[in-house]
């Protein structure tokens, strides 16, 4: 159990960034999990946040390597330390920052998987044939937006909105940094959030409730009854997740002809850089078309 100076330090520091960075619960719970793991570890050391030393930190950061982390999770760590100690010593606690030179290792460029269109169909007709309106409208609306599955779930009722005499409904999304962005919508989405609407439970502020107590539906439950629908369908469930949806709508969205700075914008990506992996997707599958079809490729191979 950390010390509790070292628990008064982070709940003041979850409670600057919900309050004044405009955080979400699940930022403040990764940093909470983070540096709950590093203070017990300091604790075991005869340390605490305001007595350790950069070496303290960097020999933290040795036996996350050892204890086979991937470079993510090290890299996110490192992250939680900065921000905390950036917090530490503005706000006079301690006249140094040990954090702020600590070495983040390199992470592999990952390339986000996706969907076939046909899979996706697929996907769509089974969650029609079980007559689920909640699921119909959570699925469509996914796939037709690019949401994060953490604003999906905690959609208000009134993120749905119309512009004077328009008739076709939109999003506005709150998404990370508590910014605000336009998420339009394609006929098939609108259709199945209106039947949905219908069912819904009226006394609820938020889109999609839980549908055993008060609340909306979680991230986990959603990405369980999308594996559960995926079996239906005849698809591997290990290949989907709300994620691989948000991937798909992008990726299926550029291969399309969409400017790479709308899809940025519908994603809510704050860098162009991050979007810009769904062009090494493409490149990827252009790749292994010609390698497959062009008549010297098929020469060579022969």
């Amino acid at each position: 159990m950390p010390a509790t100076n070292d628990l008064s330090l982070v709940e003041s520091f979850l409670e600057m960034m919900a309050a004044e960075r405009g955080a979400a619960a699940n930022t403040t719970e990764s940093y909470e999990r983070d540096l709950m793991e590093i203070a017990a570890y300091l604790k075991k050391r005869a340390s605490s946040f305001t007595t350790a030393d950069k070496s303290l930190l960097e020999s933290y950061i040795a036996s996350l390597s050892k204890g086979n982390f991937s470079p993510r999770t090290i890299a996110r760590r490192i992250s939680s330390l900065r921000q905390f100690y950036h917090f530490l010593y503005s706000e006079n606690i301690r006249k140094d920052d040990p954090a702020t030179k600590l070495d983040t290792p390199k992470q592999p460029r990952s390339i986000p998987k996706s969907m076939s269109e046909n899979d996706i169909t697929a996907l769509i007709a089974a969650a029609h044939k079980e007559e689920n309106k909640r699921l119909i409208a959570m699925l469509e609306l996914l796939y037709a937006s690019g949401l994060r599955v953490s604003e999906l779930v905690t959609l208000p009722f009134s993120a749905i909105k119309k512009t004077g005499n328009q008739a076709h409904p939109f999003l506005m999304v709150r998404g990370k940094g508590n910014k605000e962005r336009i998420v339009p919508l394609h006929d098939s989405a609108v259709d199945a959030l209106q039947e949905y609407v219908k069912i819904r439970k009226k006394d609820s502020e938020w889109l999609f409730p839980s549908g055993a107590k008060e609340g909306h539906i979680t991230r986990q439950r959603f990405g369980q009854m999308l594996k559960e629908l995926a079996i239906k369908a005849g698809l591997d469930p290990e290949k989907i997740s709300p994620h691989t949806l948000r991937h798909s709508f992008a990726s299926h969205l550029l291969a399309g002809g969409a400017d790479l700075r709308v899809i940025q914008e519908l994603l809510g990506h704050a860098d162009i850089s991050t979007t810009q992996i769904y062009t090494h997707v493409e490149q990827d599958k252009l790749t292994k078309l010609v390698t497959a079809h062009h008549p010297l490729s098929r020469k060579k191979q022969e």
